[in-house]
């Protein structure tokens, strides 16, 4: 029987499930294969009843079915299941065939995993999916990245199945080579550690500050989705609020306030640290949960450990005065918001320096406005500066956006102003703001730093009065030599 199905698929969980479903539904014949085989015919009997979708039972069944070249991709758990199956899928394919991984990896292994495929003469992409179970059922977010010969005979299906924003263009195009198309991904991951953090700052300070109920939160994020602040993450915590428990109290206030994490967001802020640019936002953003997972120590420090009551009693009780102060949260959110996204572009552009990828900024931000966790109406500001000025080395020397972070200014220094003397926690509200100050400081109190260093260490220091990369050593006490000691600057 000649070949007849577009492409395979392996990992039947939730995603896989259902990115099936959608190139089903796109007209894509998919093969689909799972290392538990009892899944396959369940799959089959249920979920995938009345497709077009083939099943298969083994490796060899499922290349069988595929025409050439063979695009089989993977969506299981990152590590060493991807390589396991990289090996299994190996003898079974011919040159030219492609492999695809579209699970959580870390570029540097999608680098490693390019190379060796490229080694036995076959393709291979590693590709950021983003937008959960709903993203991969009716459209997600995809950035693949990889074997560059690989990319023209999965752009159709790719771009067919993604999501699509104003002039039904695709949120999906090919990022650059080796791992490029996971590191996007991983960089994602980590704005979506700041933007949630972000919104759980203003939801503590709305609920213990202002003393709102989950309710009247529910509608403050709802009239804040209507604005520049419109976005997916927006859009759940507005109807996370309004969820009620079986008992008709809201489910949110019974969740255990210690949060989860996979490592995306920690790869992120550890390949930051590599890299020398400080996107101060996600790591605080990865801190904050670490800090969460705390539980039962900080119920032991809450009783012992104390400051200042966190309820804004004189502005709550003031309506004009509370709704003014609701305003300067929404600022602050919306500016905290646009620091994360410069930083999360300052790391990009330091890494396609690095990788040597010619990555798209301006596709970037189009890749991401719709279909993924972070889309947001916020996305085409972004593109649209990149479109202006491709060579932009932040995104705060927009126009735009340095307007925007002038509007939003005031409210955003009165809401940290206020949260830190009322010993309400915002850790990343507070370092954006930080960061925005140092980011505009022509000069740093780092020449003491570097005088401290050169005191105790010899490591040296350059002088306002002398060029850039010449050095000196001071003998400071009289007692040292002039010998100078190397240094390391990332």
């Amino acid at each position: 029987m000649e070949p007849q199905a577009d492409i395979a698929l392996i990992g039947l969980a939730v995603m896989g499930q259902n990115l099936i479903l959608n190139m089903n539904d796109h007209g894509f014949t998919v093969v689909a294969y799972n290392r538990t085989i009892a899944k396959v015919d369940e799959f089959l009997a249920h979920e995938a009843k009345g497709t077009k979708v083939i099943g298969a039972h083994s490796i060899e069944e499922m290349v069988s079915k595929l025409k050439k070249p063979r695009r089989v991709m993977m969506l299981v758990k990152a590590g060493k299941p991807v390589d396991e199956f990289i090996e299994q899928l190996i003898p079974h394919l011919e040159q030219g065939d492609i492999i695809i991984d579209g699970g959580n990896s870390l570029f540097e292994d999608t680098n490693r995993r390019v190379k060796y495929c490229e080694s036995k003469g076959l393709l291979f992409i590693g590709t950021g999916v983003s937008g959960g179970e709903e993203g991969a059922r009716h459209g997600p977010s995809i950035m693949p990245g990889g074997s560059p010969a690989a990319w023209p005979h999965v752009k159709n299906i790719f771009q067919g199945v993604s999501a699509k924003v104003e002039n039904n263009v695709p949120c999906c195009d090919w990022v650059g080579e080796g791992g490029a198309g996971h590191y996007v991904k991983m960089v994602h991951n980590g704005i979506e550690y700041g933007d949630m953090q972000l919104i759980g700052e203003a939801y503590n300070i709305l609920k213990n500050g202002l003393g709102l109920s989950a309710q009247e939160i529910h509608e403050v994020f709802a009239e804040w989705n209507k604005g520049e602040l419109d976005s997916y993450l927006i859009e759940i915590s507005r109807d996370i609020m309004a969820f009620k428990d079986t008992d008709g109290t809201p489910l949110v206030d019974k969740i255990l306030d210690t949060a989860g994490q996979k490592g995306t967001g920690k790869w992120t802020v550890i390949n930051s640290l590599d890299m020398g640019i400080p996107i101060t936002l996600m790591a605080e953003a990865v801190y904050a949960r670490c800090v969460s997972a705390l539980k039962e120590e900080r119920v032991k420090a809450a009783r012992k450990l104390k400051g200042p009551r966190p309820a804004l009693t004189s502005i709550a009780a003031n309506p004009e005065k509370k709704k003014a102060f609701i305003a300067d949260i929404m600022s602050a959110l919306y500016a905290s918001k646009i620091i994360s996204y410069a930083q999360g572009y300052m790391l990009m552009r330091a890494a396609a320096a690095e990788y040597k990828w010619n990555l798209n900024l301006g596709g970037v931000a189009l890749m991401w406005r719709g279909g993924c966790i972070i889309r947001s109406r916020f996305l085409g500001k972004i593109k649209e500066a990149y479109d202006t000025n491709p060579k932009l080395t932040n995104l705060l020397l927009d126009d735009y956006f340095r307007g925007e972070i002038k509007r939003s200014q005031k409210g955003w220094r009165n809401v940290v102003a206020t949260a830190a003397k009322k010993g309400i926690p915002t850790p990343a509200f507070s370092t954006a703001l930080a960061f925005f100050d140092q980011y505009r400081s022509a000069v740093l109190p780092a020449n003491l730093l570097q005088a401290q260093r050169d005191y105790f260490g010899a490591h040296t220091y350059e002088r306002v009065d002398k060029p850039r990369g010449e050095f000196f050593h001071t003998n400071w006490t009289g007692r040292g030599g002039t010998t100078a000691s190397g240094t390391y600057n990332v």
